[in-house]
């Protein structure tokens, strides 16, 4: 039986991974390798609790010896690591240490052991951030050969896990592919991202806090088609490529805080305008061009329908929201949902 370990699978995107991985490939054992920070949540995965081929083991991607006892005990087969500080709000106030310490040396350290233990593909799932900001007008998009430009310490800290992994290929051809993907949404995703902190404001009727003039443009994927898009990564990809994996579906921030409060059924004066954060991206476009070509996959999800989907889940699952809102709280007491 082969075995994979996903890093940080108990987080919003790793938890979707390891619930469709574990339904199309029951030939695999699975070890879930995660932290359990505030964005961790074993929850997430209680309908896979059961599955055979399922193992959690908690431990931190920054510890070099539970990674080198994790590599050891089960010699995984591939790895992919979502583990990662991901939201740019807490990379810019205060928090920027954890940025470093996950999103670089946790990296490295999966890399020594993907290296030491003859590992089969190490996957490095990242960001479009990486790649700075694109013009409101700009006709060009993100490609894989754009130059790395990151503009906050959450972007320079996954170009810097980025820049290591492709390192070790150039240096010691160890199997790695990175991935950059634009904004994801879906389910179980923590109350801190844009669109389920927007749908937590209406929902709750308070008013919802746009940055600067709401016109910064983002391309949205649904969680589930940038899983699909990682299993042909893992098991077709390239050692040694990037590959770029967008949603094709570019919106203004006001357009999605007017869509979800259209879908709640509330009034668009619920928008408010505050000071734009600093260093605010303008515009991410991703060209996955490149992907859809070598790997024969595409998006399938339409964000006009899944929005909907997604903001109403969020209304149906109170518990799950309540529990969420107690783990960001006791790490940043500050925050108001």
């Amino acid at each position: 039986m082969r075995t994979i370990l996903v890093t940080g699978g108990c987080g919003f995107i790793g938890s979707h991974f390891v619930r469709q991985f574990l339904k199309k490939h029951p030939d695999f054992k699975l070890i879930n390798f995660d932290k359990l920070t505030y964005a961790g949540n074993p929850e997430n995965l209680k309908d896979v609790s059961g599955n055979p081929g399922y193992l959690f083991v908690k431990g931190d991607i920054a510890n070099t010896k539970a990674v080198e006892q994790v590599f050891k005990k089960y010699k995984p087969d591939f790895v992919i690591n979502f583990a990662a500080e991901s939201h740019v709000d807490r990379s810019i106030h205060g928090f920027g240490k954890d940025f470093i310490n996950t999103n670089i040396y946790g990296v490295f350290n999966l890399l020594e052991a993907t290296k030491k233990y003859g590992v089969r593909k190490f996957v490095q799932v990242s960001t479009d951030e990486v790649y700075g900001s694109l013009d409101l007008k700009a006709k060009n998009k993100f490609s894989e050969k754009t130059q790395y430009a990151p503009r906050s310490v959450y972007s320079a800290s996954k170009t810097s896990g980025d820049l290591l992994a492709h390192s070790y290929f150039s240096t010691w051809s160890l199997p790695v592919i990175v991935t950059h993907c634009s904004n994801n949404y879906g389910t179980y995703q923590y109350p801190e991202k844009l669109i389920p902190f927007f749908a937590l404001k209406a929902l709750t009727g308070k008013p919802l806090p746009l940055y600067g003039d709401g016109r910064n443009v983002r391309d949205w994927i649904h969680v589930l088609d940038h899983v699909s898009a990682l299993e042909k990564v893992l098991f077709k990809g390239k050692n040694g490529e990037t590959y770029n994996i967008g949603g094709g579906q570019e919106l203004a921030n006001i357009k999605i805080a007017k869509a979800i409060l259209e879908a709640l059924k509330k009034p668009v004066s619920m928008i408010k305008y505050v000071a734009d954060r600093p260093g605010h991206d303008r515009r991410y476009a991703i060209d996955d061009s490149k992907i859809r070509r070598e790997l024969d996959w595409k998006p399938k999800c339409k964000l006009e329908d899944k929005l909907a989907e997604t903001v109403r889940w969020y209304r149906d699952n109170s518990q799950w929201v309540k529990g969420a809102i107690k783990r960001l709280k006791k790490v940043n007491p500050h925050i108001e949902i």
